[in-house]
């Protein structure tokens, strides 16, 4: 068992209903890469349950009762920096999307989306992206600060950043060499004053300077 975890993504399932508990573990236990270490039925079971098994990726509930599903992914992402927070909510609003993002989560999906896509969801936060759901309305630009004073190539090479793509990848659309990108990734992250790629993608996203497909 232990040498087949090592290169799957593991997963801490939390939500309050083990009924719901239990459908998201079986859309995950059907992805080959991909191990559910725990469920928790509140925040305060997550916190500590994220602690004890170390998962990459959480798929935290918003409402969760003790501790909230937003203190919960604050708490977790402070003892463990490197777990990502998968959000799943009943809500679509702006205001509910904008906390879960200042709370620090990579993605954020509507709990009662007939087609929910779970594993690719988990898969693409694992990967370091963001996802947001479709239906979801996202925080409207920020005023007066449309682009911060970005180049249209460096706009150019953000866009690719947020859709997940690597300064090698983005070097071979543009047509440049992986030095100018990365020299580009640093030009944007040091105009942003944002020195970490997934900040720099929320707030690209937030700030209204990317298209979200």
């Amino acid at each position: 068992m232990a040498m087949n975890m090592t290169n799957k993504i593991t997963v801490l399932l939390v939500d309050d209903h083990s009924l719901v508990r239990r459908g998201f573990r079986r859309m995950l236990e059907d992805e080959s890469d991909m191990v559910v270490v725990g469920e928790a039925g509140d925040g305060e079971e997550a916190i500590k349950l994220a602690r004890e098994f170390k998962p990459q990726v959480v798929v935290m509930d918003c409402a969760l009762p003790k501790v909230n599903g937003l203190d919960a992914t604050r708490q977790i992402l402070a003892d463990l920096p490197g777990t990502k927070i998968l959000m799943l909510s009943m809500h679509s609003e702006n205001t509910w999307v904008r906390q879960a993002v200042d709370a620090g989560a990579s993605g954020y999906i509507l709990k009662n989306a007939m087609n929910l896509e779970l594993g690719p969801a988990v898969r693409r936060v694992a990967g370091g992206e963001t996802v947001f759901d479709p239906q979801v309305e996202l925080p409207s630009p920020l005023k007066g600060e449309r682009n911060s004073g970005l180049t249209p190539r460096e706009l150019e090479v953000l866009q690719m950043i947020v859709d997940g793509k690597s300064n090698k990848e983005i070097a071979t659309a543009l047509d440049l060499s992986a030095n100018t990108v990365a020299v580009h990734r640093a030009n944007i992250m040091n105009a942003l004053d944002i020195h970490k790629t997934a900040e720099l993608v929320v707030y690209a996203i937030r700030s209204g300077l990317v298209n979200v497909p």
